[in-house]
């Protein structure tokens, strides 16, 4: 089975480096993007793209909820998993069961358990 390709967009860079090492380890390949602007032509370049691993808040103005819902016009049963220290940010925004919700301070394993289960991995 080939490795997974998921979109990690986070503009803190160590944070996304820690989350692009953890999923490395689970046999994951991350393309990285630092705003919302970056993933979005990220996802229009790459249709192998499985999944989205996203901060609500992002600098530009493209946030994290604006991305999945311009995503999910392109794809619409992408999964994105959201992290957030401000779960109030997604009012009005309904999870389904595609989606995943991570409240930080998370560990990378909470992450990568999302993004396994997700993937059906």
């Amino acid at each position: 089975m080939p490795d997974a390709r998921v979109l990690v967009v986070e503009d803190e860079f160590l944070i996304r480096l820690t989350l692009v090492e953890a999923l490395a380890d689970e046999g994951i390949t991350a393309v990285e993007a630092a705003t919302g602007e970056e993933a979005l032509s990220c996802l229009e370049k790459d249709d192998a793209i499985e999944l989205i691993l996203t901060d609500l808040h992002l600098p530009g103005a493209l946030d994290g909820l604006g991305l999945a819902r311009a995503a999910r016009r392109r794809q619409p049963d992408l999964p994105i998993v959201f992290m957030t220290g401000r779960p109030d940010q997604l009012a009005g925004f309904t999870l389904s069961d595609r989606d995943a919700r991570i409240a930080k301070p998370y560990l990378p394993s909470q992450v990568t358990a999302a993004v396994r289960r997700l993937l059906g991995r």
